[in-house]
Order: C-alpha cells, then structure tokens, then sequence
C-alpha cells in the first residue's frame, strides 16, 4: 500500500530526502510512498526536475491538494523549518515520518511525527526524538537520549547516553555531547565541537572544548 507524499524543501537535503523514499521504496516492507515532488516558496525553483520530481510551486500550492496527501519538512535551519511548518498545519495535512529501512527501531525508541531519520545510523535503546527532528546519515545516539522538536543533527552527530538536546537546536557535522549533558532549546553547536558541559538556550558554541562565542 502507497501513500501520497510531498517533500516541503527543494534544497540538497530535500533531494537526500527523495532518495531515502526510494530506498524506503526497495525495502521488502508493507509501507511504501508515492513521491508526487517538492514544494519551496523559491519561483526560481518552481519546474525544476529534481532526480525526476517536480518542484510543483510554493507552500500556498497545498491550498489545491483535493487529496489525502502526506508532507515532510526538510529545511536544516531549525527556525526556518518550525516557521514553515506552522503554515503548513494551516492547511490540516498530516505529517509523514521517513526511517531508513536499514535502521532497527525497536519499541524502546519514540520517534515523533515529521521526523527524518536518514541511513547509517545508530541508535541504541530507550530514546525519545520529538516532533519535526532531522537527523543527517551516520549519526549515533546512546541510550536514554532525548531529542526534542525541530532539531536538527548534521552529518555523523554523536550523542552519548543520557544526553538531553533541547527543542529548536542545531548540532553541526560531526560534533559530540558527551554523556548526561542537557542542552537547552535554540542553541547551535559548531561542527565538530566537544559538548563537555551543560548548555543554555539560544547560545552558539563551538570548539573543543566547546565554548560560547
């Protein structure tokens, strides 16, 4: 059974994301999406094909959608995805979540809706991920983390176990937060940054140790 799907973002993450249907797609498994093509409020964008998906127009394209269709927002900037996905719940659709089929979710870990989490990655047990998370090929996430909504996790991220990641954060290309440390919302941390410490909200930080700068 196939479902209808738009991906709302026509950048390179989008197309990552377009390649993750199609290995969902491959995968012996009863669930499998039917990709109608992006939406971005980018005109230039509009037509595009995009490894063979349309860019059917911007957000105000979903007011002409006379069917159930599912979406996924997948826009690295955290701010800038949880702003889009407020207009998109304007228009009552519901919202796709996207595993990589190599990946083993077992009961002990809680995804939340309009998550994406992309291939080779790992995670462990008893994780709890929020609403409208991304999380970039090849990260790893120990037992008992929480990630919480519109986070978002670039490449080959690592959380040790225990780690608390606050809504609205950014974690860059291969950085770390070392075991039992909490994170508050909004707060960025630069690629390959060592977390060592707690951190507040709405701070960037960046080196290793990692600082607020």
């Amino acid at each position: 059974m196939s479902k209808d799907l738009i991906i709302v973002g026509a950048g390179g993450f989008g197309r990552e994301a377009s390649q993750l249907v199609e290995d969902i797609n491959a995968a012996e498994q009863a669930e499998r999406w039917n990709l109608l093509g992006f939406i971005d409020d980018d005109k230039t964008k509009w037509g595009q094909n995009l490894r063979g998906y349309i860019v059917l127009g911007g957000l105000d394209f979903l007011q002409q959608v006379d069917r159930e269709v599912l979406v996924i927002a997948v826009i690295g900037d955290p701010v800038a995805k949880k702003r889009i996905i407020e207009r998109i719940k304007r228009h009552s659709l519901n919202f796709a979540t996207l595993i990589h089929p190599d990946l083993a979710v077992t009961k002990e870990i809680k995804v939340g809706q309009g998550t994406l989490i992309n291939k080779g990655c790992l995670l462990t047990v008893n994780i709890e991920i929020g609403d409208h998370v991304s999380i970039n090929p090849g990260c790893c996430i120990g037992h008992d983390a929480v990630i919480g909504d519109y986070t978002t996790l670039m490449w080959r991220v690592n959380l040790s176990g225990n780690t608390k990641i606050g809504n609205g954060c950014s974690l860059g290309t291969g950085s770390t937060v070392l075991q039992g440390l909490k994170v508050e919302d909004g707060t960025t941390i630069g690629a390959g940054s060592v977390v060592t410490t707690d951190l507040p909200g709405n701070c960037t930080v960046v080196g290793v140790p990692a600082r607020i700068v």
